[in-house]
């Protein structure tokens, strides 16, 4: 089908520059697609997959993320030659490679798995995909119509309620003819705010049914948040004699990282990282810059006291990991929020709080009268250089990574043990340069990192891992190396899941206490590596560490790099 030139509102304009294919998105042929009207006068050659198709094409979604089953196989009967199929070895793979994809390109991804032992498969990824935001079409094969009366081999009995509550909508047509119109509505509500990832159900055999093309429509994606109670919070920012900002991955997500850069300058507020953020969202170099919140409310009412006016910007005020007592908030402090999702809003326990989109929200912030002067905070206290030493430590390994890799190079990250000696030791300055998982939940790192990689084509990404995280989705490697993608896998080895054992005082385990299943000893990670196409290292000598980053950054094909830890 061939583009013409009418523009849909359904994906966002900032959108259109990431990719080729971004721009093929945006153009369309008129309000009915150019291959619907060359078949106008023969409508029973045009099937259910052939206007899918035509609807993938328009939303920009020609890659297919997959692990194919005996249901799915005839969707892409013929498949179309500008459509691209990236094959995951397992369904959690398949949807955290989608996700990757769809952070680095700003639209929804299409994937395919298979009908109820797939999605099941896949649903610790479709939990962190809610979690993380992320717009995502999942369609899942199901049996024939003719035998879903007899219980069939591999029919899922409930289709749409396996998937939930982690899906924003689900959806199994009661008619074939009804696919093209469910995944068109599919789309558009996982592009609408907060994003999220939707499934469609198809039967097997619903694919060479006749159907007809979606026309073309436009469907806005962006809510500007009620002007009198953002005009509240911009009273109180203005008022406050102390402000501080709490910036989350929405942020990042919805584009605004320059407009939060210029609101937190035009305030001299200080800002700070909110708990578990799976992007980075405020320059971690910036004068401004105080930190990352941890997820325990004590902690902090702690960290924010002395601030008069607390305004989070795109993240929940505030995600706790831990059960906490005593006030939200600092005494005498306001709470003020701007968030993309109205059910972050309904639970925050206090406060002020606008729902609408991020980007939209801080211009309006940022047009009100200029604030008054205020004196420059005192600057974020720098972590002391880490030091060689036989075992070495994290600290050493992220601060050598810091120093070898380039600003633009993209972090992937998912190593829970690490994460703190990361934001002191590995500064993330630039925006849509860090992701990781909002959702705790582990396997998402590796294949996210291939989606990112294929998302932004050209760009360095440094998938950064622990030990016991990279067993969740190694079969990612695979795909990196069969796409030839320039990733760099650092596998941080202290032979144990360190999260836990740090974990467990909280608990109420004593320092000699044994922690049981946190061992991981004899895990060979560069026979795995090598064994799915991936070139790579053992770094166990300090002195080596660097040379082996720059060799291994240098390279244009994936390699695992692990290193030995403390």
């Amino acid at each position: 089908m061939k583009a013409g030139n009418f523009h849909t509102c359904a994906i966002e304009t900032s959108a259109a520059t990431q990719s080729a294919h971004h721009k093929e998105m945006h153009e369309m042929t008129g309000p009915v697609p150019r291959a619907a009207i060359e078949t106008a006068k023969q409508p029973s050659t045009v099937t259910v997959r052939d206007a899918v198709v035509d609807l993938m094409r328009r939303f920009g979604m020609t890659s297919v993320f997959a692990n194919p089953g005996s249901t799915e196989l005839p969707m892409f009967r013929d498949f179309p030659s500008d459509f691209r199929y990236v094959l995951g070895l397992q369904e959690a793979t398949v949807v955290g490679m989608a996700d990757g994809f769809a952070q680095a390109t700003r639209n929804a991804s299409f994937v395919n798995l298979h009908s109820a032992a797939g999605v099941g498969n896949a649903m610790g990824n479709i939990f962190t995909a809610h979690k993380n935001r992320t717009p995502m079409v999942i369609t899942a094969g199901q049996q024939a119509r003719s035998i879903l009366p007899f219980d069939p081999f591999l029919s899922s009995a409930q289709a749409t309620e396996l998937p939930k509550p982690y899906v924003k909508w689900s959806i199994e047509p009661a008619r074939a003819q009804d696919v093209p119109q469910a995944i068109a509505r599919a789309y558009y509500i996982a592009m609408m705010p907060p994003r999220g990832p939707v499934l469609v159900s198809v039967p097997v055999d619903d694919w060479d049914q006749p159907a007809e093309y979606v026309p073309a429509r436009i469907v806005s994606t962006e809510l500007r948040p009620q002007p009198a109670v953002l005009a509240q919070i911009g009273e109180a920012l203005d008022a406050g004699d102390r402000p501080a900002i709490v910036a989350g991955a929405a942020i990042d997500r919805d584009n605004a990282w320059n407009e939060v850069v210029a609101l937190a300058e035009a305030h001299n507020a200080r800002v700070w990282a909110a708990p578990m953020s799976g992007r980075c969202s405020f320059p971690e170099d910036h004068r401004l810059f105080a930190g990352f919140l941890p997820a325990t409310r004590e902690r902090i009412v702690e960290l924010l006291a002395g601030h008069d006016l607390i305004l989070a910007i795109g993240a929940p005020a505030f995600a706790y990991h831990v059960e906490g007592a005593g006030p939200h908030i600092p005494a005498g402090a306001t709470l003020c929020q701007l968030t993309d999702d109205p059910d972050t809003a309904a639970w925050t326990p206090v406060g002020i709080s606008a729902v609408g989109s991020i980007r939209l929200g801080v211009l309006d912030l940022l047009a009100r009268p200029a604030p008054k002067a205020r004196a420059v905070p005192p600057a974020r206290t720098q972590a002391p250089r880490a030091e060689p030493s036989p075992l070495m430590s994290v600290a050493y390994v992220l601060q050598t990574l810091a120093e070898v890799k380039a600003p633009g190079d993209i972090v992937v990250e998912e190593a829970p043990s690490a994460r703190p000696v990361m934001q002191a030791y590995l500064p993330i300055t630039r925006s849509e340069t860090f992701y990781t998982m909002d959702s705790g939940g582990l396997g998402y790192g590796m294949p996210a990192a291939v989606g990112v990689a294929l998302g932004k084509a050209g760009t360095r990404v440094i998938c950064l891992m622990g030990d016991g995280s990279s067993m969740y989705s190694i079969q990612a490697l695979w795909s990196a190396a069969q796409l030839k993608l320039p990733i760099t896998f650092v596998i941080l080895n202290n032979r144990r899941y360190a999260a836990l054992q740090d974990f467990a005082p909280v608990f109420g385990f004593s320092a000699t206490d044994v922690v049981q299943g946190t061992e991981l000893p004899d895990i060979d990670f560069l026979s795995l590596a090598r064994g799915m196409g991936c070139a790579a290292t053992l770094v166990s000598d300090s002195g080596d560490l660097r040379a082996v980053l720059d060799r291994a950054l240098a390279g244009a094909a994936p390699s695992v790099v692990e290193v030995q830890v403390a």
